[in-house]
């Protein structure tokens, strides 16, 4: 029984909608359809997909939520299967950026010194002073478009999502070294992008 003024768990929602409980299923996806479209939007870059990959995501935890234990929390369960849902429509579709941004990571010298001169760095760290706003908005959205999956799905988790390093580690399956990885490289990649916008070279 509901106690007036607390909310209901997740996982105790998540355990009523599997044993046929429709209205506790229902509640879920109150809860948390704003936060999965948001998460499929910027993982398939654009409205339609994203809505197709929410609709794919809830009949998927729909569909599994008797296999659900709670060895994860019910929202870590969820973005993974939200993660995937959208990935496999992008794939599915075939939406590939025609250049990556792997040409935008920081060039070194024979000695491993930064290719780019101090002034350089600088402008690139400045770049949303000479760049409109706006514009740097709509060039850092198609700067995540771009990036390669392996560190897109990291970095929109982690830096956009805000789940933290142990979280996204569950999600995608992998060690939290390995997210880190994955989020720093996207992170230069996509400062490189942005720092070529005024004119800087990575």
């Amino acid at each position: 029984m509901a106690v007036p003024g607390v909310e209901t768990s997740d996982e105790t929602l998540a355990a009523r909608a599997a044993a046929g409980d429709e209205p506790a299923f229902e509640a879920l996806v109150i809860r948390y359809q704003a936060r999965v479209f948001r998460l499929a939007r910027r993982l398939t870059g654009n409205d339609g997909d994203a809505q197709d990959a929410l609709q794919d995501a809830f009949l998927q935890v729909h569909r599994h939520l008797p296999s659900f234990r709670g060895e994860a929390r019910f929202s870590t369960w969820l973005y993974r299967i939200a993660t995937n849902a959208a990935l496999m429509l992008r794939r599915r579709r075939g939406r590939r950026p025609a250049e990556s941004l792997e040409e935008f990571l920081p060039r070194f010298d024979a000695d491993g010194r930064h290719a780019a001169t101090p002034a350089e760095l600088r402008s690139v760290c400045n770049a949303e002073e000479v760049i409109d706003r706006q514009l740097l908005a709509e060039r850092a959205r198609a700067g995540i478009d771009r990036l390669p999956d392996l560190y897109r799905e990291a970095f929109v988790l982690r830096d956009l999502e805000e789940l933290s390093t142990a979280e996204v580690a569950e999600v995608l399956g992998v060690e939290p070294a390995a997210v880190r990885q994955r989020v720093h490289r996207a992170r230069l990649m996509l400062r490189g992008y942005l720092g070529a916008l005024t004119g800087v070279k990575p």
